[in-house]
């Protein structure tokens, strides 16, 4: 049995999650609880793997091995039916690179790309970025989960080239069935819109939730379409800069896969390919103990929530660790609650308004990858200056 109570102390190894406090919120006191990746230890085979091949002292420039691609063809066709010949993959040293190459690659200064909102900040800032056009279409909120607006969808993708797509969505973790990806993938064939698919945690399904890949639900959605996806979110290796890009269709995949090839940004190190081949390898049963526990936060979630702070509308994650808290029924400003949460309480979340503007003021991300012990002192924390914010 994995231990995922464990307390690890993360201060002074420059990562961002803790390390990045000043930089980020000005203060270095804070409880984060904000970048997505988990302060449980990597997985012991993953160590075990990178360990050994340290052993030869030689660090030079590396290849993808045959066992490394055969890893992820396995791994892809075992949990997702994605059978990928080997030409339809390519590595990728990170998903948001990635995204950024289909947009210097795919598209032309001043293209339009959809989004659904609220929607990761990076799938907003890499298009404004490159001088391309973001145009948002606002999700439903039903019940603990988000739902698309096809009507509004639909009327928005008409002057679109491509959308990006977060497949489970983050922030809240919902996970799109497989009509629901569907009719995205009509609309957007209908409407010559091609669709990049963000499948980070497409590994993370939660409660007998199950992800579904989007090149797969029909073949529209087939030819329109380039899917990333990476071992970095499910065994909390995202340092290692190990993802990789799908894209069934020749024409689409040509022009991609030559860009990437053509101006050598898409190169891989030793170690991205030696954990990621370790962790689709010899992962099954850690990633089962790690879904498990992080099902236990998410219901630890919403119990206290329920008791505690019943005020906050809660984005329940179906999949990955990442929840969305709205804060808006108490009538306080966005800066007041900002004040609370990051001044009083000392807990970093990620503010929600950089998920799709002031829309989503009174809103924040919350990551539940952690011990249960450090997600009740947050939410400890955060409810007791609400609190006191309320009774002043």
């Amino acid at each position: 049995m994995y231990n995922f109570d464990e307390i690890i102390d993360r201060n002074n190894t420059a990562c961002v999650k803790h390390d990045g406090l000043m930089q980020f919120f000005g203060r270095d006191d804070m409880l984060p609880m904000w970048v997505a990746d988990m302060d449980f230890r990597s997985p012991d085979f993953i160590i075990d793997a990178l360990r050994q091949r340290l052993n030869h002292e030689v660090l030079g420039y590396s290849i993808p091995t045959p066992s490394y691609w055969e890893a992820v063809q396995q791994w892809l066709a075992r949990h997702y039916g994605v059978n990928a010949q080997r030409e339809e993959l390519h590595f990728i040293p990170g998903i948001v690179a990635g995204i950024a190459f289909v947009l210097q690659a795919m598209t032309h200064p001043g293209d339009s790309i959809l989004l659904t909102t609220p929607v990761y900040p990076p799938f907003l800032n890499l298009p404004q970025s490159s001088q391309r056009q973001t145009i948002c279409s606002p999700l439903k909120i039903a019940g603990t989960h988000f739902e698309i607006d096809f009507e509004d969808l639909e009327w928005r993708s008409r002057d679109c080239q491509w959308m990006i797509l977060s497949n489970p969505h983050n922030p809240g973790g919902t996970v799109w069935g497989e009509e629901t990806l569907r009719r995205i993938a009509d609309i957007c064939y209908r409407n010559n819109v091609n669709v990049i698919s963000d499948e980070i945690h497409a590994d993370m399904t939660l409660g007998g939730n199950k992800h579904v890949s989007f090149s797969t639900v029909s073949a529209h959605a087939r030819d329109i379409s380039i899917t990333f996806t990476a071992p970095s979110k499910s065994f909390n290796i995202p340092g290692l800069g190990s993802s990789v890009c799908y894209c069934p269709n020749e024409s689409l995949r040509k022009r991609f896969f030559g860009y990437l090839d053509g101006f050598e940004v898409a190169n891989g190190n030793i170690f991205a390919f030696i954990g990621a081949e370790a962790a689709y390898t010899h992962g099954e049963e850690w990633l089962q103990q790690l879904l498990t526990y992080l099902q236990g936060n998410v219901a630890f979630l919403r119990q206290y929530l329920g008791e505690n702070m019943p005020y906050v509308k809660a984005i329940l994650p179906e999949a990955s660790y990442l929840a969305w808290l709205d804060f808006s029924s108490l009538g306080l400003t966005h800066t007041q609650l900002k004040d609370a949460i990051y001044n009083k309480a000392k807990v970093a979340l990620n503010d929600g308004t950089t998920f799709g503007g002031d829309t989503y003021q009174g809103c924040f991300r919350i990551n539940l990858g952690c011990p249960r012990e450090t997600l009740k002192t947050a939410l400890d924390r955060i409810a007791n200056s609400i609190k006191d914010m309320i009774e002043k």
